[in-house]
Parts: structure tokens; sequence; C-alpha cells
């Protein structure tokens, strides 16, 4: 089994840029849970484990509904932490229209993006067309005073 290597502590006096990390594994029942234990161990041992269960509960809620809802072989999900956010992507390979929250939470299903809308910075979703491949990806933002950051500019 190979080392992991994690970058050094940063000295207060050197200005932090930001880190990615990027994971893919096969649209599975497991997905869910590896995602959210791989988000919860980069912020836990980082700069934000304050956002840590946040993050989790978010990635988890995105990554259930690429598996609950699209045919995608493969789920990729891109982390980037910098010094006062955490940005995180999950993208699928499976065609249809981009996800939205329900107009009426007490409805069936979509409670999900509810759930990141209440606790994210900002979300969203996007999709992308390249040669023959269709990528469809739900991101979304926290910070450490949440959503009350966004009032502040």
């Amino acid at each position: 089994m190979p080392a992991v290597i994690a970058p050094p502590a940063p000295f207060p006096h050197i200005p932090q840029h930001r880190e990615g990390y990027q994971l893919a594994m096969p649209n599975s029942p497991a997905a869910a849970k590896i995602v959210r234990d791989f988000v919860g161990t980069l912020l836990r041992t980082g700069a934000h484990p304050g956002l840590a269960d946040d993050a989790r509960l978010c990635v988890s809620e995105v990554v259930s509904n690429v598996y609950c809802h699209t045919s995608s072989k493969l789920v990729r999900v891109e982390v980037t932490v910098g010094r006062d956010q955490v940005a995180i992507h999950v993208t699928d390979d499976g065609p249809g229209p981009l996800p939205e929250p329900p107009d009426r939470p007490e409805g069936e299903g979509g409670r999900g993006l509810l759930v990141v809308d209440g606790l994210a910075t900002s979300w969203g979703s996007s999709m992308r067309q390249a040669d023959a491949r269709r990528t469809r990806t739900v991101w979304f933002v926290l910070t450490k005073a949440g959503r009350d950051a966004e009032a502040d500019l």
C-alpha cells in the first residue's frame, strides 16, 4: 500500500495557496460513503475542521443523487481547499436535465438539494459537452462564516 503524503502545515507568514484533490470512483451504492469519508478526512486534518460535517452532508447528498438519478458509470469529485473556503464539484456522465430543488419541500424527493442550499454559501450546476461526452456538475462552496458571509458582501 503506498504511503499517503500530506503537505506540511503552512507557516503564518507564508501566503497560503489553494490545494486541489480529486477522486473518481464507480457510481455504486458505496460511492456516497467513500466520498463522505474522503472529504471529511481532508477537512478534519487540514485547515477547515469546522466545515467537515457540513461538507460531508452536502457531498453525500449530491453523490447519492448521482447514484439514484443517473446511469453514469463514474462519479468524479474535485475538492478545492482555500484559506477561507472549500469548493466541491461532483461530476457525472449522465444525460438529462440539471438538478433543481423541489418547489415544495414537503413533496417526494429533492430534499437533498434543499440541505445543500441551506448549508452552502453558494451552489449551482452546469452541463458541458466535449466531443461525444456530456457531463453534468453540481458544485457548492462552504465558508467559515457560512451563508452569512454572502450578506456581508
